[in-house]
């Protein structure tokens, strides 16, 4: 279902409402030719994307915050673009909740409308889903100052899902989101991380066979650490948990992580504050995300490399001139490359997706153009 409710000239709301209709003034002025907006929350995600023409105008939606509301017992959390993330997860977790999907702020200054926007999700993406499974409803600003309302507020709704879930990961190019509803869920009764020493090869082949088994699964990490190390979270039923754990144990010589030192391991993979992510080989270099089919072999890339989310997951770091030997390697596992953090020597370098085919991109772009016929929000910024 999707509800259209212009912000007419002629009123004259108060207090949220006049910062909603500011808005959709800025809007209606680019769409008649005025500088085209730049969507921006806490900033904390702005290297993501090709960069935007300089002469863009920030629309900041800080401004527009709050839980709107929040239903424990029905798992449904409405917030306003401008919260901070850190505030909803911490409400969330006053409940004993949380976002399974773990979005990464990258900074204190995330926002819940950048959370959607940009779609990014951390360790556990692979066996609990990506932000888009989670949005129940969206309330958007579109690029003619329309007040749009899509989906709802609770987990059975159907009417307008899809819109709703589109918008995650549209970076800004579809409107404004004001406000989003998302499902949420309890924090997991049992929780542990193990850690064994495993070479690429061998842990890429043990990962595919748990993927098959009845395990509480949750998240992986590879890294050519003292030779190469695996990292594994389970999750679930505490009884599960610790079933899985004494075999996965046995099965690799492992050991179990205590609480806060595997906290301290998915918190620097989600926020990429580790070394591999921290410390670039040089200034020419970017960092390259590479999602393949989780049964991908090892690629052949010289330098190190990280793997997350069973396998589907590649991290390295290279120039911008290997741009095209890195599509055609994602190519040959089923998947894309993508610039995630382009090279601190060149801050501007575009042509950051692997682009789309052609149906694809058509179709894209027809659904850009319902949404933003004048161009109005972020233009350039998936380089086509």
């Amino acid at each position: 279902m999707v509800e259209s409710q212009p912000l007419s000239r002629a009123d004259t709301p108060t207090g949220d409402d006049a910062l909603l209709q500011a808005w959709a003034e800025r809007i209606r002025a680019a769409a008649a030719g005025g500088p085209r907006l730049r969507i921006r929350g806490g900033g904390s995600k702005a290297f993501y994307g090709n960069p935007l023409d300089a002469e863009c105008e920030v629309l900041d939606t800080r401004a527009y915050a709050g839980i709107v509301n929040h239903e424990p017992t029905e798992l449904v959390v409405t917030a306003r673009c401008g919260t901070p993330l850190a505030e909803l997860e911490a409400a969330l977790a006053r409940h004993g909740q949380c976002l399974p999907f773990e979005p990464p702020h990258f900074g204190p200054s995330a926002t819940v409308g950048g959370m959607v926007a940009a779609g990014l999700a951390g360790p556990a993406r692979a066996a609990v889903g990506a932000v888009r499974d989670y949005v129940l409803g969206v309330r958007l600003l579109d690029g003619r100052g329309e007040d749009l309302h899509f989906g709802g507020q609770v987990m059975k709704n159907v009417a307008g899902y899809d819109v709703s879930r589109a918008l995650a990961g549209s970076l800004g190019t579809l409107g404004v989101i004001t406000e989003v509803s998302l499902k949420v869920l309890p924090v997991a009764a049992g929780e542990a991380t193990l850690c064994a020493a495993l070479p690429a090869d061998a842990a890429l082949e043990r990962l595919a066979h748990w993927r098959s088994q009845p395990l509480p699964l949750n998240a992986s990490l590879w890294s050519p650490h003292a030779g190469g190390t695996l990292w594994l979270r389970l999750r679930g039923a505490a009884a599960a948990v610790e079933a899985a754990s004494e075999r996965l144990l046995r099965e690799t010589g492992g050991q179990r992580l205590e609480p806060a030192a595997a906290a301290t391991v998915w918190h620097s993979v989600r926020e990429q504050t580790s070394d591999f992510f921290a410390q670039p080989p040089s200034d020419e270099h970017g960092l390259w995300r590479l999602s393949v089919a989780p049964t991908t072999p090892m690629l052949a890339w010289p330098g190190d490399t990280v793997i997350e989310w069973f396998g589907g997951q590649r991290w390295v770091w290279a120039p911008v001139s290997a741009a095209e030997a890195l599509c055609a390697l994602a190519r040959q596992g089923g998947g894309h490359a993508t610039l995630f953090r382009p090279p601190a020597a060149q801050p501007e370098a575009h042509e950051r997706f692997t682009p789309p085919e052609a149906t694809l991109r058509t179709l894209q772009q027809r659904v850009r153009a319902a949404f933003d016929p004048h161009g109005v929000f972020q233009p350039g910024i998936w380089g086509y």
